[in-house]
């Protein structure tokens, strides 16, 4: 519908050239639309009798992941690969969700109507989950609202619980919004309050969403999340090309716990977020089988 509006406007205005239909998608999973030797590509633009080329590496930087893909053709060809070229991509994406192997939740927000229920086992409520947000101090009036109007939509849209912490100063930079709810609500809410503050502009339109996030963890498994000579935090890094920084001198708070810091854009800081509790629960299901051998490692 928009291409033929668009194409009815380019007529009246005696617009010669075809109105091309563009869409952006993260090079991440530009590969595998394009195919081996650009074989699924080329059996698009046959099926659909379109004609559609793929910006160059060249534009990328690292405030824009994202490729233009240019599809020519009638807008009823267009519409038709459109179809094509996003089912190939939503694949690429899912492929790699599974890869990074994080929870049921995180997938039926984006996709509910695939069955990752949230509610794997029918008695085990899903676990709640706090993480502490940072956002620019001048970006709190945008999140709360009129009255309070849009952080109450947010929590009722994530079902979640959406506190903004009193500032500790009165200049300070950053305020911390804290967050509670299960996998899937953090998803939501997180995701919703990177995407106002990119709506509203407080960060530069080339620039990708930023944001620091903080969970606690038991602070014995904070060797588990750094690794043997930092190996998984590295990974961990590497994976998902968020920040991660597990402080190794913190001393832990009145619940034995520690805050790990995650920087990155939303997808980035949400797979780290999975990708690190996961650790945990791995943690915590070991020490239940073996309660003593775990603790006597410890003091070695």
């Amino acid at each position: 519908m928009i291409l033929e509006i668009m194409q009815k406007e380019a007529d009246e205005t005696k617009l010669a050239e075809e109105i091309p239909l563009k869409i952006l998608a993260h090079n991440g999973l530009v590969g595998r639309l394009i195919g081996k030797e650009g074989r699924n590509l080329k059996k698009i633009e046959h099926e659909t009798g379109t004609k559609i080329t793929i910006s160059s590496l060249q534009d990328l930087s690292i405030y824009n992941p994202e490729r233009t893909i240019t599809v020519k053709g009638s807008v009823e060809a267009c519409a038709n690969a459109e179809i094509e070229i996003m089912k190939k991509l939503r694949e690429a994406f899912e492929n790699d969700m599974l890869a990074v192997n994080t929870h049921s939740g995180y997938f039926s927000s984006l996709y509910p109507h695939h069955q990752f229920g949230p509610f794997p086992h029918h008695h085990s409520y899903p676990e709640q989950e706090i993480v502490n947000l940072f956002i620019p101090t001048q970006a709190v009036g945008a999140i709360i609202g009129k009255k309070g109007a849009h952080i109450k939509q947010l929590a009722r849209f994530a079902g979640a619980s959406i506190k903004i912490a009193p500032a500790e100063g009165p200049d300070v930079s950053e305020r911390m919004v804290i967050i509670t709810g299960p996998p899937e609500a953090q998803f939501k809410a997180q995701g919703r309050i990177f995407g106002k503050l990119k709506e509203e502009n407080f960060f530069n339109p080339k620039e990708e969403v930023k944001l620091e996030a903080h969970i606690r963890v038991p602070s014995s498994t904070a060797g588990r999340v750094i690794g043997k000579g930092g190996k998984t935090v590295n990974e961990l890094q590497n994976l998902t090309s968020a920040e991660v920084i597990v402080p190794r001198d913190q001393t832990p708070d009145e619940n034995e716990e520690v805050i790990v810091r995650i920087i990155g854009h939303f997808f980035a800081s949400q797979t780290a977020q999975r990708k690190i509790r996961e650790i945990v629960q791995q943690v915590k299901q070991q020490e239940q089988k073996y309660p003593q051998g775990v603790a006597s490692q410890r003091s070695k």
